[in-house]
């Protein structure tokens, strides 16, 4: 574009020294012309390139960021394989689709792999045979091109923030040999959480268009699976708020209570109710963000809500499943709705988030919550939502996390428009139940990403996501848009 406009300026000069007639017009000339110039220069970038440079010009840290961040409880060493791949070589072949809460078998694998394949959406299970589990586990790491990375959505959230270098960063959550030495070495870690043995998780990934039996993703994604009996009890959490006193953060990352879900009913009812009071004795002055993944036990869902976790956090990160499911389970906005079918509707999505802060958050003063804030992401476009006078730069955070979100898939370190494309609605109904709002919509541009909206004393915020075409690993890019989000969060 520099070229362009430098071009047109060479032009106007050269007229106003050959041509003295023309040097009263001259200035008209040069405006004319690069004006014109510079908008055909606009016109013929990619939507992407444009999107891309929107964000950079326009995200800006907070005026007053965190400067100790204490994250937990979940953590382990990821394995990560072709999906398909590695159910052959177990011997499985296609068939059947069927979601099963909880893995018993390797055709229990088989089905609920392929289930979640054919809508090309991530998933996580609880393997229950551990002898089972292990045999699966070593031979997906002897398969070829298998990875070991960092895992858990703690220590994935920890390395993310730990990368910025501006932060003190304490991860609490069980960390053996392998996963440490896979850990960034600015990451602190408390002699309580180092073990002897790693706990291993198994990323079985996909990409989108592949075919398996007459099943054809239709995006890239990944299903996860583990017997991890340290993570499902989330045994480091007392270790985490012991050691709040002397790191003294200003924000607390919470996640893991989704591995409990595997539990006998009684047993995890009982340390549901041990992990409450535990966040419960954090200082008020201490920020709580609760990062949820996704659960299928109805039963447990209405438990967390039953015993107020959702209202002793100050934020929560969560998708477009786990949004869906906390509907259902609470009888919420379009809880009838089994699915999303496609990328989730706007207006239903705020319908429900606003439900969320209505009934779980402070809203009012005399309100005893201290939710204020709800970070979405889903594949196409990502939405912040926050009860007024909590939170700032929230136009920042979500155009923070929808950009590591393209990056990060890629494998760039920064937005690469070559290798993305945005897929995102541009213009949608703000809301499917309030009439104001449902009569009203909204226009996303390129040049203009954020947009922002308001329902009673809720403010929304909105960009577009720009989707790897051929992302090179999909596991913990909601943990990482949720990190990249408070990065860039204030408090008020």
């Amino acid at each position: 574009m520099w070229r362009v406009a430098a071009g047109v300026v060479l032009l106007a000069v050269g007229l106003f020294f050959l041509h003295p007639t023309c040097r009263l017009e001259a200035p008209q000339i040069l405006t004319r012309f690069l004006s014109h110039s510079l908008a055909r220069s606009s016109a013929e970038q990619p939507l992407e390139q444009l999107l891309a440079e929107a964000w950079d010009s326009m995200i800006r840290p907070p005026n007053v960021g965190w400067t100790r961040v204490a994250v937990g409880v979940n953590a382990c060493v990821d394995v990560v394989v072709c999906g398909v791949g590695l159910l052959e070589a177990l011997g499985l072949v296609p068939g059947t689709q069927e979601d099963h809460d909880t893995l018993q078998s390797q055709e229990d694998l088989r089905e609920t792999f392929s289930y979640f394949m054919e809508k090309g959406v991530a998933a996580e299970r609880f393997f229950a045979d551990k002898e089972l589990f292990q045999n699966i586990a070593a031979a997906a790491s002897q398969y070829p091109g298998a990875k070991h990375f960092v895992g858990g959505n703690a220590a994935l959230i920890g390395q993310k923030l730990g990368s910025s270098g501006n932060l003190s960063v304490l991860l609490c959550g069980p960390v053996g040999p392998k996963l440490h030495e896979l850990l960034d070495d600015q990451i602190i870690i408390p002699p309580e959480s180092l073990q002897d043995k790693d706990e291993f998780h198994l990323i079985l990934e996909y990409h989108a268009g592949e075919n398996w039996g007459e099943i054809n993703a239709p995006n890239a994604n990944r299903f996860i699976f583990s017997h991890d009996r340290s993570n499902a009890e989330m045994k480091m959490l007392e270790t985490l708020v012991l050691n709040v006193k002397d790191f003294d953060p200003e924000l607390i990352v919470l996640s893991g209570l989704h591995m409990m879900e595997g539990q006998e009913e009684e047993e995890r009812d009982r340390r549901l109710q041990e992990v409450t009071e535990l966040i419960s004795e954090i200082p008020n002055e201490i920020s709580v963000h609760l990062e949820l993944a996704s659960m299928t036990d109805t039963d447990y869902m209405n438990a967390i809500v039953e015993q107020q976790v959702l209202t002793i956090v100050n934020s929560i990160g969560l998708n477009e499943q786990e949004l869906l499911f906390i509907s259902q389970a609470g009888s919420g906005p379009h809880s009838t709705q089994e699915f999303w079918n496609g990328a989730p509707d706007v207006g239903m999505v705020s319908d429900i988030i606003f439900w969320l802060l209505k009934e779980y958050g402070q809203t009012d003063q005399n309100k005893e919550s201290d939710l204020t804030r709800i970070h979405f992401h889903t594949l196409t476009y990502h939405m912040i939502a926050v009860i007024n006078g909590h939170w700032s730069n929230q136009n920042s955070s979500v155009a923070a996390g929808a950009r590591v979100a393209g990056s990060q898939a890629c494998g760039t370190d920064t937005i690469d428009p070559t290798k993305v494309v945005l897929k995102s609605p541009m213009q949608f109904v703000l809301s499917q139940m309030d009439k104001t709002l449902n009569a009203k919509k909204m226009t996303l541009s390129p040049t203009n990403p954020v947009g922002v909206w308001h329902r009673e004393n809720i403010s929304f915020f909105i960009t577009p996501v720009m989707v790897c075409i051929d992302p090179v690993r999909t596991v913990g890019l909601g943990d990482s848009i949720s990190a990249e989000g408070l990065l860039y969060s204030g408090r008020l």
